[in-house]
């Protein structure tokens, strides 16, 4: 009996889920579609790398395909770790109707496909995707997304550090949170206590702008890494290129309830006396 109860006390009372640093696939999602005022409609993917470390970098082609169409219709090519939502889109005509937009991702030996069709269910608007799903007030809302443009990256030669800015203008809505102060008790010991704040969470970052990879030959270096506050309408940041080729770069300005995305693509050319 006693050996009986030692052994279950061995045993784990849950099974921890595994992280894989790399070697795992891609898995395409596809987020749904959305109806444009010139009856043709927009098929929204994004895309789960399942590696927590692991950046991928898959050219158009067979391990990275979307059909029908053409082998490169501005699918992503550089895949961050982890789930990365409503990344790109395909267009397709008024008259698809029950088609189907398929992307395949080869990685690490594995593939995975999805499927996009117009099945009313999958219906989205552009104000989900600003929203990250989050609809907050809806369509009602009289918060308007920001706006951001790119200013246009000078002379980009690979292992230099250039900079990288993003312009943004915005309504300012939502207002930041006011948080009020703790009030404070004071225990039977003396001791001072500041007591739990209910006004519904912390305070709401302003506006900001993260930049995201989407294509390029190998990792480019955005610092600082995290959101960018933005000062007098611009969020400055420095970028690297460790290699010669295209890449294209996502900026994300958010206004703490609605984001808006701006792509620039540039291509870096070697200088060997650059450092």
């Amino acid at each position: 009996m006693l050996a009986s109860v030692s052994a279950a006390q061995q045993l784990p009372t849950a099974i921890p889920q595994t992280k894989f640093v790399s070697g795992q696939d891609v898995q395409p999602y596809f987020e749904g579609w959305i109806r444009n005022t010139d009856g043709s409609f927009d098929m929204v993917f994004g895309y789960f790398n399942r590696n927590w470390e692991e950046e991928l970098v898959i050219p158009p082609g067979p391990d990275n395909l979307v059909e029908p169409g053409a082998v490169d219709q501005g699918q992503p090519t550089y895949f961050l770790p982890r789930r990365q939502g409503w990344v790109f889109r395909v267009r397709v005509p008024g008259n698809f109707g029950k088609g189907v937009v398929t992307w395949t991702i080869r990685a690490n030996g594995k593939t995975q496909k999805a499927y996009g069709e117009l099945l009313p269910v999958e219906e989205i608007t552009e104000r989900i995707i600003q929203t990250r799903g989050n609809l907050n007030r809806g369509e009602d809302d009289p918060n308007k997304p920001p706006v951001v443009t790119i200013a246009s990256v000078e002379h980009p030669v690979a292992n230099a550090v250039l900079p990288l800015v993003a312009n943004v203008t915005d309504d300012g809505l939502p207002k930041p949170r006011v948080v009020a102060a703790r009030p404070q008790t004071t225990s039977a010991d003396g001791t001072i206590r500041a007591q739990a704040n209910s006004s519904g969470g912390g305070p709401r970052r302003g506006l900001n702008v993260t930049w995201m990879q989407m294509r390029g030959p190998a990792k480019a270096r955005v610092e600082p890494a995290g959101p960018i506050a933005v000062a007098n309408g611009t969020a400055a940041a420095t970028v690297k290129f460790p290699a010669p080729g295209t890449y294209v770069l996502r900026a994300t300005a958010n206004d703490g309830a609605l984001a808006t995305k701006s792509d620039v693509t540039i291509t870096v050319v070697g200088n060997n006396a650059v450092r």
